[in-house]
């Protein structure tokens, strides 16, 4: 019985996971836009599948995947190729390591956690590639149905709760999930619940910070959280609007 339901919740994360043929984004990405990325950065996706559809609805953004760029050395430690260096979680496949040519041709944001040391960026990045090849639970064929109604009529304070899949068993993973995760092993904040106190030191700082839960995080947490820096890469690579070529429309004659 167990490995019926398995297959059953692998074949619908597949359906789910497909592309909608239809789909194209006005916004194309090359693929050298991804040269400045460093070890620690966030990619935003705007993904096209059923489920990224219901995620952007549910979340009320244009971001429905996540994945950590790690870099070649820690994807060849992890036992994969130089060139999958992203960490990212699919509903399918569980945590893998995939490479740029995943992330061409779609709307892209580049975050990026600042301050940072090399020991702790060391030490986020082992986390993520650490738990390469946990997996879903395809058992649970009620978490995945959930998905099946492109626009499900959710009240918004249930919203996020209703992304969360499983019971938090720490061998199963969602995107924003697994790099929030990744975030808080070395005390990185994302969007964190603020608590004002009095002390003179912590009132400097805004006061107190507690957690969320990780499985309350979802990709567009990222964009809004105020301790990621957004990367531009056409302004990381030195851009001046006076270099720039326009072709000039010709002036319509008037009315004669």
């Amino acid at each position: 019985m167990s490995t019926m339901l398995e297959r059953c919740g692998y074949s619908l994360s597949c359906w789910l996971a497909q592309p909608r043929p239809w789909h194209r984004s006005l916004s194309q990405i090359e693929p050298e836009v991804l040269d400045c990325l460093q070890p620690g950065d966030v990619l935003l996706v705007e993904g096209s599948s059923r489920l990224s559809t219901v995620i952007k609805y549910l979340t009320q953004s244009s971001w429905s995947h996540a994945a950590l760029f790690v870099g070649s050395d820690a994807a060849l430690k992890a036992g994969g190729l130089a060139q999958d260096c992203f960490v990212e979680a699919d509903l399918a496949e569980g945590v893998r390591l995939v490479g740029r040519d995943e992330f061409i041709d779609v709307p892209l944001r580049i975050c990026r956690p600042v301050g940072l040391d090399a020991h702790e960026i060391k030490a986020l990045v082992e986390f993520a590639c650490q738990r390469v090849g946990y997996r879903y639970d395809l058992r649970n064929i009620l978490d995945l149905a959930r998905y099946l109604m492109p626009l499900p009529p959710v009240p918004v304070p249930w919203r996020r709760r209703m992304l969360a899949l499983g019971s938090g068993d720490p061998t199963r993973a969602i995107c924003s999930t697994l790099i929030a995760q990744t975030f808080q092993s070395v005390q990185y904040p994302i969007l964190p619940i603020r608590e004002r106190v009095e002390t003179s030191r912590q009132e400097r700082w805004g006061g107190v910070l507690h957690r969320r839960h990780h499985t309350l995080f979802t990709p567009r947490d990222f964009d809004l959280s105020p301790y990621f820096q957004i990367i531009k890469p056409a302004l990381q690579a030195g851009f001046d609007p006076h270099r720039l070529v326009w072709r000039e429309l010709p002036t319509a004659l008037p009315p004669s």
